[in-house]
Parts: structure tokens; C-alpha cells; sequence
């Protein structure tokens, strides 16, 4: 596996608060209103906004942080593909299931 592709697991104790202040978010008005629209962040399809489940776009897993700018409403099929990707991992995977050629000069 290359360096760049090994996980960051986080401590206990971080992923104890960060899991908390995402509990929190979860019951704001804010994420009640992301959620309204009831699209997924990563496919874009439309569901119930009660099927949407919230997404760490950087995991916890990684370093990610339970912030709004890190957090997307995902449907469960997406949030359980995706589990500890980054961004450009997820996408790379979303190429390679699409059979694109990679670009990359690895």
C-alpha cells in the first residue's frame, strides 16, 4: 500500500467528542434544513430526507472533524461505500466502477 493511501485512526478519546458534536448537529435546524432537499451529497439521487444519514466528507477515521463544512447529508448505499475514503479516493473509486482509465502518473 503506498504512504499517502494509509489510514489515520484516531484516538478513542477524539472520535468520542467528534462522534458527540455530531449527535448535537444532527438536532440543529441547520442540519435539518440540509437534510429538506433530500439529495444525496455523493450521487445526487433524491431520497426521503429521513433516509439521509450524515456523512464525514474527511472521516473521523482520517482527522475529520464533526464541523459543518465537514458534514453532508448521504444516502446509506454512498455512506456505506464510502466508509474511511477521502474525497479524491471516493472519486477514483467512482471511476474505476464507471471504468474510467486513471489519469494519474502513479
Amino acid at each position: 500500500m503506498r504512504e499517502d493511501k494509509v489510514p489515520f485512526f484516531a484516538d478513542e478519546e477524539f472520535l468520542r467528542q467528534e462522534r458527540e458534536r455530531a449527535r448535537k448537529l444532527r438536532h440543529t435546524k441547520w442540519w435539518r434544513k440540509k437534510c429538506s432537499r433530500g439529495v444525496c451529497y455523493y450521487c445526487g439521487r433524491k431520497v426521503k430526507p429521513s433516509e439521509l444519514t450524515m456523512d464525514h466528507v474527511i472521516p473521523l477515521s482520517r482527522g475529520g472533524r464533526s464541523v459543518r463544512e465537514n458534514l453532508v447529508p448521504a444516502c446509506k448505499e454512498c455512506n456505506i461505500k464510502k466508509k474511511y475514503m477521502l474525497p479524491w479516493e471516493w472519486e477514483e473509486y467512482l471511476k474505476f466502477l464507471r471504468g474510467e482509465k486513471n489519469v494519474s502518473n502513479d
